[in-house]
């Protein structure tokens, strides 16, 4: 026994004394240290990689900064559209109305027809503008089909009729147009009775 135990002491020493003897090991040690020129190489690409995000990140605030100027009052403008549409609306009311005589519906019309025309010019003063729709083709960017109308004098998917209006902010679509779509009549084919 007592020799099994010093020959287990004897092979702990000598893995102690080859651990410490290796070659291998000084030589990971010496890679780990770098020369001073290899520093400042590695130093001067963090910097450039530093000042290439900053450059980055201040062109993004900058267009950001941009955009929310150009497209900050989206919201604004959207909700103001209801103004327009119930001016419309008054407007219709009054021509439908049958208790008005025709010269006070007149008068109203063109007070209502002023206030409409304000408005718009307004909104054209501030890049916003109606989308062009009767006779064009159905854009999905830009128009909502609500309806198919059949109508053989127009080509298919041309607009024919205008439900609500849609608006545009320079280049970005503030309301899509809501329209009606004309559609070819469709024949009824009436069958035979089978004899």
């Amino acid at each position: 026994m007592s020799e099994e135990k010093n020959t287990i002491e004897e092979n702990k020493e000598d893995l102690d004394k080859g651990s410490k003897d290796k070659p291998e090991d000084n030589k990971v040690e010496a890679k780990k240290e770098i020369s001073p020129e290899e520093k400042m190489v590695e130093l001067e690409d963090r910097l450039a990689r530093s000042f290439a995000e900053l450059e980055n990140q201040r062109r993004r605030f900058e267009k950001e900064k941009d955009e929310a100027f150009d497209y900050g009052g989206m919201v604004f403008a959207r909700d103001a559209l209801n103004l327009l549409d119930n001016l419309e609306r008054s407007k219709q009311s009054i021509k439908n109305d049958q208790n008005l005589d025709e010269n006070s519906k007149k008068k109203i019309i063109d007070h209502i027809e002023i206030i409409l025309n304000d408005t718009l010019t307004i909104f054209k003063k501030n890049n916003i503008v109606p989308v062009v729709s009767i006779n064009e083709k159905l854009d999905p960017n830009k128009h909502q089909a609500m309806m198919e109308i059949e109508d053989d004098s127009k080509e298919p998917g041309t607009i024919v009729q205008e439900i609500q209006k849609g608006f545009m902010l320079k280049d970005r679509l503030l309301r899509p147009s809501l329209v009606g779509v004309s559609k070819k009549l469709q024949k009824t084919v009436e069958k035979e009775p089978k004899k």
